[in-house]
Parts: C-alpha cells; structure tokens; sequence
C-alpha cells in the first residue's frame, strides 16, 4: 500500500465494549453492545429484519479490536455493518436513488466492451462474457449492445427501461449488495447473476478482472495491480455474504451458484 492510502486510511477507534450481541425486538432484530444499541452515523439504532445477518453483524462487532476491550479497529472490520448502514440509512429512504445509480452501470457494462487485440484476450472476452449477455437476454429479456474500443456505445432503451424495472423489483438488501459488487466488478451484469445464484463471487470477481489477469500473463506479473484484484474479490465476497444474509428469514432467496447450462 502507498503512503498516500495509508494517509487516507479511516483513524483506528478505541473499542470499549466487552460484549456485541442480537436481540430480538418487535421491530426487527437489534446489534447491542453491553447492552446499548449500536447507532449509525445518521444516528438511527442497527436494526435488521434477518436474525441471521443480525447475528453476523454481532459477530463481525464481536471481533473488532481483536475481541477485547481497549483493542482498535477501524471500519474495514465491519464490513457487514457498513452495508446493513447503507440499507437502511440512504436506500430505504430513497431507493430511487439507488436504482438509478445502478442502471447507469448498465449503459457502460464492462461486458460490452471488448478488444480486437491482443487476439487471447479477444477470444477470452468472448469466451467468458458473452455467455453472461445471452443469460441476461434469455432470463431478463435485456439485450445489450457489444463494441469494440474505448467509444461509448448507445444502449437501446428497451433494454435500459427494463434494467430499471428489474432493479426497481429488488429489495432494499439486495440493492445496498449491489451497491458494493457492481461498482466492484464495473458490470451490472455480472452483479444480476451473483444476486440470482448463478455465479459465486470467485467466479464473478475472476470474470470481471479477466483483462487485467490476460495483461499480466503477456506482460508480466504486477505486485500492485494483483493487490488491487485482491482487493476488488474482497469487496466480492463480502457483498455476497450480505446477500446470502440479509433475506435469510425467509424473503428473497439466494440459491447456491451453479453452472451456465
């Protein structure tokens, strides 16, 4: 890491809890600390409807600072939590927001973009994304434009209002995991077929780093971008593990991955 991150890093806090537990109230499930509710930053107490994130939000408070009082931690070891706040705090409000935010992904989906050269990585694009632009036209009825270079290429806007429906019909959950995964992998395409089970966030985060993978093959490994690609299936897999969460009482299902037919 560069000096310039580690000086842009979030300070470490203190903690000063011994305890983090989930109790049930008649809202929902709450994230308490020695008996005090967790607050977030707009000052609203952590409260979710799944016991099952809300236990994985007490574990993941549980672990800060090393498990112990007086250890630090900084908001990168409460990743579930950063989410659960984006859920609550700007999408239920205005889910609009939200959703149109994403759809823009869709008007510059990195699946659509593709080279002609170097030939391998051509036929890898190929290879590896156009199975995921058939499975949003076949399962969505989405067909999105393909082009070759750095121009932007116009997306039809059947395609694009469809997009937005689709969103629109998520849940405040699922959009606050996508809310980390697209801008993640830069396809909202790929993000829809994690949130649908079809891809799990190894594969995703391999399909979306595909060029950056084939360049270091050619041209030679590179400490730094591989930390970047690390980084990036991090913030995968942690949206993932929100998704497997957060609906897990019983409302929106998340299969299981499974292979293309």
């Amino acid at each position: 890491m560069t000096d310039g991150k580690d000086a842009a890093a979030p300070a470490a806090r203190r903690r000063f809890w011994d305890r983090a537990e989930a109790v049930a109230q008649p809202e929902g499930f709450a994230v308490q600390l020695d008996g005090r509710p967790v607050r977030l930053p707009g000052g609203a107490a952590l409260r979710v409807a799944s016991p099952a994130l809300a236990t994985a939000l007490a574990a993941e408070w549980q672990a800060a600072g090393g498990g112990a009082k007086g250890g630090e931690f900084t908001p990168s070891d409460l990743k579930l939590t950063r989410i659960a706040g984006t859920m609550l705090e700007r999408i239920a409000p205005d889910r609009q927001a939200s959703v149109a935010a994403l759809a823009g992904y869709a008007a510059g989906d990195l699946l659509c973009y593709r080279v002609r050269a170097p030939a391998l990585l051509a036929e890898r694009q190929r290879q590896e994304w156009d199975p995921w632009l058939d499975w949003l036209r076949a399962r969505h009825g989405i067909a999105l434009a393909v082009t070759y270079g750095v121009m932007p290429v116009e997306q039809p806007p059947e395609a694009l209002a469809r997009v937005r429906g689709l969103l629109e019909s998520l849940s405040d959950g699922v959009l606050a995991a996508l809310g980390v995964a697209v801008p993640a992998l830069g396809s909202l395409v790929l993000g829809l077929a994690l949130v649908e089970g079809r891809l799990s966030a190894e594969q995703a985060t391999s399909c979306a780093t595909l060029d950056e993978r084939t360049q270091m093959e050619i041209w030679g490994y590179d400490a730094q971008q591989a930390e970047r690609l690390a980084a990036l299936g991090r913030d995968v897999a942690d949206a993932v593990s929100f998704l497997r969460l957060v609906d897990a009482k019983g409302g929106e299902s998340v299969p299981p991955a499974i292979d293309l037919p």
